[in-house]
């Protein structure tokens, strides 16, 4: 931040008679003589030494403030630390796992990037690759992150490619390519329907239909508009690639061991963010095997019906030896009661008191 002649403490309105004088910076008046400064109008030879003394002062404690930023604060430092443990252990744990073949249950973390035959990126596992790619969306950042996967439990990887990881081993790169069969199946035209404009409107909010847009029926099967002919739209409910050979890189990156570590996934898995997980405090009991989690505030509005639903049934399901009960607990504190209209009033005076009174002290200080 730059320095001001203004903010040299007991300047005033000598600061105007400084810059008349060629005196513009906080720097200048520092280092000049009380000679110089006997010459403007209205300064004296105790003023002169004042104005030197706190300008050089300024500067000083600016100094201090930049040697401060600089060094590394102690939330840093161990921050750094954090880091540096984390990544020994990494190469500890891919000293012992490297070579070895994946198992199945292994609760693991696989990076990928997938095209179509054609070329086109639709799935990558880090910000990099997204740029490259060239479709990065800020709002979907915390999407492009390695994959969490279960080695050959469903829903996780498409047939495919959970058959090719079950034949890897761990921090083995490969590149394969799936058919439609093994991928996200074959086109089928009993899933294209054609309805009029006006029923769409109807199913739509009232609002045209547009070519691209997503669909949504209420029975929650979700579609594309592809086409809008003759009066009608055409809208296609076969997952987009759907009857396409797929080409994948995948690497598996990490076995994930720590029950802790699996939560934070599992969570992460249900699209909340990575930066707000540690707000989800999450409170285990050995005893009963019942794990309560504690939503934030910033989440206390938000439609979390199917999140909860969600991630309680992939807790139960896959960790199921270890967890029976899973609880959300929200809390709502009471808000303040505003102020009456005359506490309101009276408040009001008061800051207007104090600001007064500062000001005359200010104006006091200057004159000595």
């Amino acid at each position: 931040m730059s320095l001001k002649l203004e903010d040299v403490k007991g300047l005033g309105k000598k600061v105007e008679n400084l810059r008349e004088a060629g005196i513009d910076s906080v720097e200048k008046l520092a280092s000049a003589n009380i000679d110089d400064l006997l010459k403007i109008k209205g300064i004296g030879k105790t003023s002169a030494q004042k104005y030197i003394d706190n300008a050089k002062i300024l500067i000083e404690e600016q100094s201090n403030e930049t040697e401060s930023e600089v060094k590394d604060s102690p939330e840093e430092i161990d921050e750094e630390k954090k880091i540096q443990e984390e990544l020994k252990k990494l190469e500890e744990k891919k000293k012992l796992l490297e070579g070895k073949k994946v198992e199945k249950g292994d609760f693991i973390l696989v990076k990928i990037t997938g095209k179509t035959q054609k070329g086109r990126i639709f799935q990558v596992s880090s910000v990099e690759d997204a740029k490259k790619a060239g479709f990065y969306d800020e709002k979907k950042e915390h999407l492009y992150t390695p994959e969490f996967v279960i080695v050959g439990k469903p829903g996780f990887l498409n047939e495919g490619l959970m058959e090719t990881i079950e034949n890897m081993n761990y921090f083995e790169k490969k590149s394969v390519r799936i058919p439609p069969t093994k991928g996200f199946g074959k086109r089928d035209p009993a899933k294209i329907e054609r309805i009029g404009i006006a029923k769409f409107r109807k199913l739509n909010e009232g609002k045209n239909p547009e070519l691209g847009q997503d669909f949504v029926k209420k029975d929650g099967q979700r579609g594309t508009v592809t086409n809008i002919l003759q009066g009608r739209v055409i809208i296609d409910y076969n997952h987009p690639l759907a009857g396409q050979n797929l080409d994948y890189n995948i690497e598996i990156i990490d076995k994930i061991e720590d029950f802790n570590d699996k939560i934070e996934y599992f969570m992460i898995n249900k699209g909340i963010p990575k930066a707000n997980i540690a707000d989800f405090k999450a409170n285990y009991n050995k005893g009963d095997k019942s794990i309560e989690f504690t939503i934030p505030k910033q989440f206390l509005f938000q439609n979390l019906i199917m999140l909860k639903f969600g991630l309680a049934m992939d807790l139960q399901t896959n960790m199921g030896d270890e967890i029976n009960d899973v609880k959300f607990i929200e809390i709502y504190e009471k808000m303040p009661i505003p102020a009456t209209p005359s506490e309101s009033v009276m408040k009001k005076v008061e800051e207007y008191n104090k600001q007064q009174e500062s000001e005359q002290e200010e104006e006091q200080k200057q004159k000595s």
